[in-house]
């Protein structure tokens, strides 16, 4: 078969009736974002299909030296297709991206090339970004819709940072989860609404702050322990074998930085283009305003985290970039880029000094940002404890839950 494949694009017609499939990474800003393309006529679907068939179905239709990540990806999609619960002739794929050097660019071919060996060339596919990569007539980003799309990541991050406090000493099981479900229902109802003021957001970071604080915990000390590393495997259950499940067995408290740090960094990265080579002035404008936006809108969520006075608030962006400078110089964004390393100092100053660097067998970024920097931070800082755990389709689950055991077996700092 030709590997030159000519691209179905997802028109206004199929809008009406074509379901849009959703690979899964972060299950609860996930929904949150299923949710907003429903309140603009989408049909979206996040999937949730699990085990090891969907690796099985990523190794038979993708290249198994192929980024461990879009491995994973690729195989859910293809096994939902496979599973009859679709008709493959209404639906339509959705993969996010970023526009940057690494897999946030090359997905788009890898999976046009591997739903035509699985026999489903005619299925269009819509890129999610915001770097101009692709477009499609009948899937449109607006500020109205990145309006909502931010704010269900600035929800999301709240859930996983008050559940990441919570859950290790819940003195009711369950109760961290039941609340979870229950703000995801209620922010739902909010981002699917035809029109809401900000003022109805700002309140909802508060009110979900203040039923978190409700819940009754233990006194118990437990080891802080931070998970940074490649976006998909820090963050996707199916991509790190549920490294956070595990910690959580293992007594630890998991330390987290949020996916708007990420998103962030991105249109940081966007500024410095112009600043360093010159590239874009007009994305490098917009790119500000952007910045500006945003901060704001997480400054509003830091300031409720604080105001209940039970929850460890996260780092201002503003600050959180300028920590890696001493380290690595800024025009390092290739993958998470310089992020990583800011990321683990963040950590580090917030008195996390347990780190797992969580990282697809060999992903350059991470090596260089993440592998390559813990002699340096190990140096300036004595007594952090960093281990890096390889992902792959081949890796054997027990041996990186091993290495964590170790870990945690010389964890030091609570």
């Amino acid at each position: 078969m030709s590997e030159r494949l000519n691209r179905v694009l997802f028109t206004e017609e199929m809008k009406k009736d074509y379901t849009i499939l959703i690979p899964m990474m972060l299950p609860m800003h996930f929904k949150l974002l299923e949710g907003v393309f429903r309140a603009y006529g989408y049909k979206a679907e996040l999937l949730t299909n699990d085990g090891d068939a969907i690796k099985q179905t990523g190794l038979k239709y993708v290249h198994n030296d192929t980024c461990y990540p879009a491995l994973i990806m690729i195989g859910q999609m293809i096994d939902a297709l496979q599973s009859g619960k679709y008709d493959p002739h209404k639906v339509a794929l959705l993969i996010t991206q970023t526009g940057g050097g690494c897999r946030a660019s090359n997905y788009l071919s890898l999976l046009r090339k591997a739903i035509a060996r699985a026999g489903y060339e005619y299925i269009p596919i819509i890129s999610l970004n915001f770097a101009g990569l692709e477009k499609n007539p009948g899937f449109k980003l607006n500020f109205p819709i990145f309006r909502r799309l931010m704010y269900a990541i600035i929800i999301g991050d709240l859930l996983m940072l008050l559940r990441n406090q919570c859950l290790p000493y819940e003195v009711r099981e369950g109760e961290t989860a039941e609340k979870c479900d229950k703000w995801i229902s209620r922010a739902l109802e909010i981002l699917e609404r035809k029109g809401f003021s900000y003022r109805t957001i700002k309140s909802l970071y508060d009110d979900i702050t203040s039923d978190f604080a409700s819940i009754e915990l233990s006194g118990e000390k437990k080891v802080k322990v931070g998970i940074v590393g490649e976006i998909f495997v820090k963050f996707s259950p199916v991509g790190n074998n549920r490294l956070e499940d595990f910690l959580v067995k293992e007594n630890a408290e998991i330390v987290m930085p949020g996916l708007l740090d990420f998103c962030l960094f991105c249109v940081y990265n966007m500024k410095m283009d112009y600043k360093l080579y010159h590239k874009k002035f007009k994305t490098a404008v917009a790119a500000a305003v952007i910045d500006r936006y945003a901060l704001h809108k997480q400054s509003d969520l830091i300031k409720a985290v604080k105001k209940s006075g039970k929850f460890r608030a996260p780092a201002p962006f503003t600050h959180t970039r300028t920590l890696a400078r001493d380290y690595i110089n800024v025009g390092a964004k290739m993958g998470e880029g310089w992020l990583l390393t800011a990321e683990m100092l963040e950590l580090i100053e917030d008195g996390v000094n347990n780190i797992v660097c969580a990282q697809p067998f060999g992903c350059l970024p991470n090596h260089i940002m993440g592998k390559g920097m813990m002699k340096p931070i190990k140096g300036r800082h004595p007594g952090v404890n960093i281990v890096t755990i390889d992902y792959d389709s081949s890796a054997s689950r027990i041996n990186q839950e091993n290495r964590v055991k170790l870990m945690l077996a010389n964890a030091g700092g609570k």
